[in-house]
């Protein structure tokens, strides 16, 4: 078996400069780095992970605990985030799926036990609270998507779901538009009320009054098992001689419910009807005509924030702050016009 020494030996270095290579140490000169990978590739070494542990109480392992989060759309770009930038430190990955079933969970957690994980990076499929009992307090966790639910100060990355949607409908009243609709997601999750707040906010903020008969419900039902009803709302608010002049709507699905109920109507998107969406599933938003404005969720900054704050947990270095809310971004497309406000 290849040991430290034989690489230190082939690189003409001393045993510690390969140990700070293989740890990833970036204060080692990048033509020494370049010489010691090319012995290890040369020698096919593989440092030994159980003398780590034993030497620093550490696997070097960051377990990513997701409840099928890679099967949703666009909340891949959370695994995509944290997989390019856990690169950039001395961490493995160890990817979890623990399902909702209380039995699954605590296998999952033992898992993260049994192969002795430094750190857990915890993610959600979408932006919710979660409970205590889905936690284990004994491992150092980062919250990705959620928060929890009780005081526990435990580190979380969410989306600012409510900016988003004041931001949403401030680019709406900024391109003229003061007769305002919205379609809700369904109300029983977390962004609903915070996207929802966020319009009525800035019509308040715009001294517009909210027309009830305008806001409307997207999607009724359980979380998973609900139906979209957006389509047959958004008819017959668009059927009305007195009608909004954009809709905004809960996420891009919802948005494409309206368009397809505007093209029903033989109303034109953006000259009779403005439409602006939200999450940027690009599927929806990049594909149809015209293009979809719309809110990116960053979720893939959402991803690279977790891995610097689950190293500064691992480090005992402090975590700037329990709760971060990262902004969504604007995505400009042609479904949105500007017009004089009426």
């Amino acid at each position: 078996m290849v040991s430290i020494k034989d690489v230190a030996e082939k690189a003409g270095v001393s045993d510690q400069t390969v140990s700070r290579v293989v740890h990833n140490d970036a204060k080692v000169d990048p033509r020494t780095r370049k010489r010691v990978e090319r012995a290890i590739a040369k020698l096919g070494y593989v440092p030994n992970r159980a003398a780590r542990m034993v030497r620093t109480n550490r696997s070097g392992v960051v377990a990513l605990v997701t409840n099928s989060v890679s099967t949703t759309p666009f909340s891949t770009d959370i695994v995509r985030g944290v997989r390019d930038a856990i690169e950039a430190t001395p961490y493995s990955l160890l990817t979890i799926t623990t399902g909702s079933e209380p039995e699954r969970r605590a296998r999952c957690w033992k898992t993260v036990k049994e192969h002795r994980c430094d750190a857990v990076i915890f993610v959600t499929m979408y932006h919710r609270q979660v409970e205590e009992a889905e936690l284990d307090p004994a491992v150092p966790t980062v919250l990705v998507n959620c928060s929890l639910e009780n005081d526990r100060p435990v580190p979380a990355i969410v989306p600012d779901d409510y900016q988003g949607s004041y931001d949403a409908a401030a680019l709406a009243f900024e391109h003229g538009h003061s007769r305002i609709g919205y379609v809700r997601l369904n109300q029983t999750i977390l962004a609903a009320r915070l996207r929802e707040a966020g319009v009525r906010d800035l019509m308040r903020a715009k001294e517009l009054m909210p027309r009830e008969d305008w806001f409307v419900e997207g999607l009724v039902g359980k979380v998973f098992e609900d139906r979209y009803v957006a389509y047959e709302n958004a008819m017959k608010i668009l059927s009305l001689e007195d009608r909004p002049t954009v809709m905004l709507c809960g996420n891009d699905e919802l948005a494409l419910q309206v368009f397809s109920a505007a093209q029903t109507l033989g109303l034109r998107v953006p000259q009779d009807l403005s439409i602006v969406g939200f999450d940027d599933f690009q599927v929806i938003s990049d594909v149809i005509r015209p293009g979809l404005t719309t809110m990116a969720l960053p979720y893939y900054e959402m991803g690279q924030r977790a891995v610097r704050d689950v190293v500064k947990l691992i480090e005992k270095q402090p975590v700037e702050t329990v709760r971060t809310a990262v902004p969504c971004v604007p995505v400009l497309r042609q479904s949105l016009q500007r017009l004089n406000r009426v």
